[in-house]
C-alpha cells in the first residue's frame, strides 16, 4: 500500500502489553488470539484467550509452505482460503482506504497460493459500495490472479440492499467469470455494528449465536428480488453461518411468498418458490453442525461444503478426520465424498483426483 498517502491509516499491528492488536484508520479491529491458535481447544482450552501475540500464530496462517504440511497433517488436500482478520475491515468507514486493502491482500493472497495452487485457492475481497466500477475492475482482476472466487459483504450499506439494480452488473460479472460469491460471517458494512464490538462481554456470543440472522437477510434481499432467476449460473456461497437454520428459513421464504402475495413485487416463472434457488444456486459452509446433517435431505446434499475453519481457535485441525467420522457418522459414502470433496469441486470448477 502506498504508505504516502495511507500513513498509519495502513493495518498495522501494536503491541499493548501482553498482547498485540491490528489496528486500521486508526481504529483496533482485531485481535490475534482467536484466529490463529488452531489445536489449542483440544490440548490446552483453559489457555484459550482473545488476545495473543503474533508470535503465538500458527506458521501455516502465512507461510504457504508451512500451510500444506498442516493440510497434510490433517489429512485435507485443497483449501479456500479466506481471510481472518482481514473479514472485520468490511467495518471501515472509508471505501477507498478499504479498497486499497483489499487490492493488496488479493495481491498477498494470489502469491500465497500460487506456491501450491492445486491445494491453495484464494478468495478475494471486494467493495462496491459507491465506486461499482472499481469493485468490478476488482473482481476482473481477481480472476486473472488466479483467485477461485469472491466475498462481498454479508450485509451491505443500509441504503444500497441487495434487492437494488445497482448490483446488477455484479450478478452478471460473476456468472460469466464463474467466480462464486461469498457472505461470510462477520463481514458487515457501517450502520450495523462497530468494529470494536466483538470485544464487549456479551456481544461476542450473542453476535455469534445469532449469525445467521443476516446472512438470511441478504439471501432473502438476493432471492425475494428475483436475482437467482435472472442469473441462473451465479453461485452464492453461504460461510461459517453452518446449517441447522437453512429448512426453517426455506420454509418460511415459501410460506410467505405463497400466503402474503401483497407482499411479493417479483413473480418467478413457472411455479417456482424461494426455496428452489436456494437448492439450485446457494452453498453453505459448516464444520461441525450435525444437526445440519441430519437434515441435509431438505437443505440439499449437493451444496453442504465441510471446512475445518484452520488456523482459527475454534477449527477442527489437527482432529479433523476423527471429527468427521463423528459428524458424518452414519452418512452414506456417496454423501461423504460429496459433502467432503465433490461438493466444493464443483462449485469452484475444479478437478481434483478421486477423493
Amino acid at each position: 500500500m502506498d504508505v504516502k498517502r495511507w500513513g498509519d491509516r495502513i493495518p498495522h499491528i501494536v503491541n499493548k502489553g501482553f498482547y498485540d492488536q491490528w489496528f486500521v484508520d486508526n481504529q483496533p479491529i482485531g485481535t490475534i488470539g482467536g484466529a490463529s491458535t488452531a489445536g489449542m481447544r483440544f490440548t490446552k482450552p483453559e489457555e484459550i484467550k482473545l488476545e495473543g501475540n503474533f508470535d503465538d500464530v500458527l506458521l501455516g496462517g502465512y507461510d504457504p509452505d508451512a500451510h500444506v504440511k498442516d493440510l497434510d497433517l490433517d489429512g485435507i488436500y485443497a483449501d479456500y482460503l479466506y481471510s481472518s482478520v482481514a473479514t472485520n475491515m468490511y467495518a471501515i468507514e472509508d471505501p477507498n482506504l478499504l479498497r486499497a486493502i483489499f487490492v493488496a491482500y488479493n495481491d498477498w493472497l494470489a502469491e500465497f497460493c500460487k506456491t501450491n495452487p492445486l491445494r491453495l485457492k484464494g478468495i478475494a475481497h471486494i467493495l462496491l459500495d459507491d465506486d461499482r466500477k472499481a469493485g468490478l475492475d476488482e473482481l476482473d482482476r481477481a480472476a486473472t490472479i488466479g483467485l477461485a472466487g469472491a466475498m462481498i459483504p454479508i450485509f451491505p450499506r443500509q441504503d444500497l440492499y441487495y434487492e437494488e439494480q445497482f448490483y446488477d452488473p455484479l450478478w452478471e460479472k460473476a456468472q460469466a467469470l464463474d467466480m462464486p460469491l461469498s457472505l461470510h460471517i462477520g463481514t458487515r458494512r457501517p450502520g450495523s455494528r462497530n468494529m470494536a464490538d466483538q470485544g464487549q462481554i456479551t456481544q461476542g456470543p450473542a453476535d455469534r449465536s445469532t449469525s445467521d440472522y443476516w446472512v438470511r437477510l441478504s439471501l432473502g434481499h438476493i432471492i425475494f428480488s428475483g436475482v437467482l432467476e435472472r442469473y441462473p449460473n451465479l453461485k452464492i456461497v453461504n460461510v461459517e453461518q453452518d446449517l441447522g437454520w437453512i429448512p426453517y428459513f426455506m420454509d418460511r421464504m415459501d410460506t410467505t411468498y405463497k400466503d402474503r402475495p401483497f407482499q411479493i413485487s417479483y413473480s418467478f416463472k413457472n411455479g417456482a418458490l424461494p426455496s428452489d434457488f436456494m437448492k439450485t444456486n446457494v452453498y453453505h459452509s459448516f464444520q461441525e453442525d450435525a444437526l445440519g446433517i441430519q437434515l441435509r435431505d431438505y437443505i440439499g446434499i449437493d451444496k453442504l461444503v465441510w471446512g475445518s475453519d484452520y488456523p482459527h481457535t475454534e477449527s477442527t485441525f489437527p482432529e479433523s478426520q476423527r471429527i468427521i467420522s463423528e459428524i458424518l457418522d452414519g452418512v452414506p459414502e456417496e454423501e461423504r465424498v460429496m459433502i467432503l470433496g465433490s461438493n466444493c469441486a464443483n462449485l469452484y470448477g475444479i478437478d481434483y483426483p478421486e477423493y
